[in-house]
């Protein structure tokens, strides 16, 4: 097991358990598909090396407010099509 993750510094790091295994898993797919490591690799595996960007603040997780995703709400005073008032 990576010594790193057994401490309680990078869960704080990240803001929780949940962040910081969404934060690896994304990063580690980065990497696979070709993003390049932003720390010395040397002889850690993948792993280690994507816990080591964290541990240095070189990556972190940006979170999207669900607002910004919810659908379009409708304009006031904005007619709805006939197909729209078919559905509803």
């Amino acid at each position: 097991m990576i010594e790193a993750l057994k401490s309680d510094e990078i869960v704080d790091k990240v803001g929780g358990r949940f962040k910081l295994a969404v934060l690896i898993q994304k990063r580690l797919v980065d990497v696979t598909f070709g993003a390049p490591l932003l720390v010395e690799r040397g002889g850690k595996s993948l792993m280690e090396a994507v816990v080591q960007e964290v541990l240095e603040g070189k990556v972190t997780l940006e979170m999207k407010s669900a607002a910004r995703h919810a659908p379009e709400a409708e304009e006031p005073g904005k007619e709805k099509d006939q197909d729209e008032e078919d559905e509803a």
